[in-house]
């Protein structure tokens, strides 16, 4: 009986010790590929049942509210160009010169064929502060699994998300997302964990949307820097035509 209640006082230690760190494993999580500003050199290849392409892209970033991506090849689509400014986005299309507003209508739109959708680039929230979250039993002692449910302020379109989390470092290694029905509807997967921008991190993210058969989205960090000096006019929507 004794031994018992010894059991129980350590794994009820154990557990609170494993909730106190939840926060500060979640701000690591949110801090992998954000700062105050960034910029990044990006391939993304898409793939489907009956067709493959790659994109070349170049990325700058500030805080969670802005956000500029410019296709530099092919060179069909050079040029091609998305500004999201907090809940808002605008795409460039250089070849008839025209910015068009992403209207709320389309964010759930894929965003240039991928598998990410317009809404996946404009969301601003964080795991800590927007879901609710606790820990799920793990069969690795060297990960993590995470829970995370949607606040009822926080707008969402999965019913939760599971985290698989690397202990040692504390890099996101999976993300899994569920609809309504209890679903995993798709499943992120991290890799290639280097030194870049003076930050270790992942550099190649495979999204797979589980209903799309031999579909995916591959994004592979090339260059990055973190906490740079912007033009202070790079995020106006009046700019979105000019070639950085």
């Amino acid at each position: 009986m004794k031994l018992i209640f010894i059991l129980i006082f350590f794994w009820t230690l154990s557990s609170f010790g494993d909730e106190k760190n939840l926060n500060e494993i979640l701000d690591a999580i949110d801090k992998t590929y954000r700062s105050e500003s960034s910029w990044a050199l990006v391939e993304m290849e898409i793939q489907t049942e009956h067709w493959s392409r790659k994109l070349q892209l170049e990325m700058w970033t500030k805080g969670l509210d802005y956000t500029l991506i410019r296709i530099q090849s092919p060179k069909k689509d050079e040029g091609i160009s998305t500004l999201k400014r907090k809940n808002e986005m605008w795409n460039y299309f250089p070849k008839i010169n025209k910015v068009i507003k992403v209207p709320p209508s389309m964010m759930m739109g894929s965003w240039m064929g991928s598998d990410f959708t317009n809404d996946d680039l404009v969301k601003d929230n964080t795991f800590r502060s927007d879901y609710i979250s606790k820990f799920l039993p793990s069969t690795n002692p060297e990960i993590y699994r995470i829970e995370l449910v949607p606040k009822e302020k926080t707008v969402s379109v999965w019913s939760r998300i599971e985290l698989e989390v690397e202990k040692k470092r504390m890099l996101l290694l999976k993300q899994l997302s569920y609809n309504d029905r209890g679903e995993n509807v798709r499943t992120i997967s991290f890799s290639k964990i280097k030194q870049m921008g003076g930050k270790l991190l992942p550099t190649e993210l495979k999204l797979v949307p589980h209903k799309k058969k031999d579909q995916s989205t591959t994004v592979r960090y090339k260059e990055a820097k973190f906490n740079l000096q912007l033009p202070p006019n790079l995020f106006r929507r009046q700019g979105l035509q000019r070639k950085q």
